[in-house]
């Protein structure tokens, strides 16, 4: 099945904990995306599984899907570009790329069960490998926070033409002027 069939799209979140991957999503995505989440399954005994029903039920419904974990590895997102290939989806990575002691200090901030040990960040920090349309992604964007928490999206992938340096936003304005 051609993966850029319909509207729908599956995107996979990439970043360590603290990175600031529930913020985007409820800033940029809440209203166009169902969103699935291990932090959502505190009491589920195979998260996994689970995440991978739910988010085949979705896409079958039509709907567009964000997966909000961690996904640092290739290994760990295989299943799912695998299954947004069978149901005809185009595939999305968003790579929130902020730093170790960002990541960190926003973790700070959360309280009881949603704060994580400072080393299980660093774990996942040094973990993560950047994801690329070699992987089977249709796209492959970046996520910058600035100091101010605004967020600006680039294309990630380095086959990319346009000026990666210009995030989308402004590109987008400059079309459209």
């Amino acid at each position: 099945m051609d993966s850029s069939s319909g509207d729908r799209t599956l995107v996979v979140f990439v970043g360590p904990q603290g990175s600031g991957k529930s913020t985007f999503y409820r800033q940029r995505l809440e209203h166009t995306h169902i969103l699935v989440s291990k932090d959502r399954m505190p009491y589920c005994r195979n998260k996994e599984r689970r995440q991978m029903r739910l988010v085949e039920e979705a896409l079958r419904a039509g709907s567009s899907v964000v997966v909000d974990n961690t996904n640092p590895t290739p290994s760990v997102r295989e299943a799912l570009i695998r299954l947004g290939r069978v149901t005809g989806t185009k595939l999305v990575a968003y790579w929130f790329s902020s730093g170790l002691e960002d990541c960190i200090h926003r973790n700070s901030r959360r309280s009881g069960r949603f704060q994580v040990p400072p080393g299980i960040i660093a774990q996942t920090y040094h973990r993560t490998v950047r994801p690329s349309t070699e992987e089977g992604f249709d796209e492959v964007l970046e996520v910058r926070l600035d100091p101010s928490g605004s967020y600006e999206v680039y294309p990630a992938d380095p086959c990319a033409v346009e000026d990666a340096q210009t995030p989308l936003s402004q590109r987008n304005r400059r079309r459209a002027a």
